[in-house]
């Protein structure tokens, strides 16, 4: 088995979980945070869609360039309702399913760099960069989302067993 398949076997888990969280975002609460130097549920959420699409990136590119000289700085997406927050995840899912399933070991091993302005800010291996920088980054914000329900009043969805909810 090769290191990017047994990683979506983890990877499928854990879309499935962020899937759970992210259908019980409150459309009338995505401005909500719970402090001043907090992000709101809204830009967690888009966080967390939006990083699913880095794997894509991590596989396919050389590298990233989130401020490129003379060019657009890389912007979180702004999505502004569950469902397109959904529609978004899943889309997203797809394409870095694919990408992993289509990665082979030499490709994943090799060594990814993510730039600010052309300096480089990291460089490790692609498989690296995808469980730290990728999911264990995304399942963090994923917490926090879980925090923010509970904040709310909404129930959490149980991921590794049942939550205190369930």
């Amino acid at each position: 088995m090769s290191y990017a398949e047994s990683l979506l076997l983890e990877f499928d888990q854990e879309m499935a979980n962020t899937r759970k969280v992210l259908e019980r975002l409150p459309d009338d609460k995505l401005d909500w945070k719970p402090h001043g130097k907090s992000h709101t549920i809204g830009w967690n959420a888009n966080h967390v869609v939006d990083m699913v699409n880095w794997i894509v990136a991590v596989i396919t590119m050389p590298s990233l360039d989130i401020a490129p000289i003379g060019g657009q700085p890389y912007q979180v997406p702004a999505l502004a309702s569950r469902r397109e927050i959904l529609e978004r995840f899943d889309h997203n899912v797809t394409a870095a399913r694919k990408a992993l399933a289509t990665c082979d070991d030499q490709r994943i091993n090799e060594t990814w760099t993510l730039l600010k302005a052309g300096a480089p800010m990291m460089s490790m291996p692609r498989k690296v960069v995808i469980r730290s920088f990728v999911l264990n980054h995304m399942i963090h914000h994923r917490a926090h989302l879980c925090v923010y329900l509970r904040l709310n009043d909404i129930p959490v969805p149980g991921m590794y067993g049942p939550s205190g909810d369930e």
